[in-house]
């Protein structure tokens, strides 16, 4: 993907977020976003991954550490959702671990327990990953 196609699939993303947080509305539980995401996702033909194990090496030995991130979407974007009352620094970092150890180039960190995602319920980063694509 390039850095314009990673840019729109990132607006589609943030889209069916809204879209969910439109009928659903703040204050339900972390588990009732994602079931609701997989069917925007499913209505708007958003490819995702769900759930899904991160693998961690350490010199050649698969460790299972049982990370797992909430969607991986189009094989490039991870996105990561809470309903918390704020967003802390472990939440980012849990997003930019992800990323790394996946080798993709962009993530996005959501909190659906907000009033307006787009102005205060979103997060998204790129990595060194994103700096290379054309």
């Amino acid at each position: 993907m390039t850095q314009k196609q990673i840019t729109e699939l990132t607006y589609k993303i943030l889209g069916a977020c809204i879209e969910v947080h439109k009928i659903l509305g703040p204050g339900l539980l972390e588990s009732v976003y994602h079931k609701a995401l997989q069917e925007e996702f499913k209505i708007q033909e958003i490819n995702f991954k769900s759930e899904f194990i991160i693998p961690v090496n350490y010199k050649g030995i698969d460790l299972d550490c049982g990370f797992q991130c909430d969607f991986i979407i189009e094989d490039s974007i991870v996105l990561e959702i809470k309903s918390v009352s704020e967003l802390h620094d472990i939440h980012k970092a849990q997003v930019l671990n992800y990323m790394s150890l996946l080798k993709l180039p962009k993530g996005i960190l959501v909190n659906f327990n907000v009033s307006n995602i787009f102005k205060e319920g979103q997060k998204t980063f790129v990595n060194k990953y994103y700096e290379r694509l054309n």
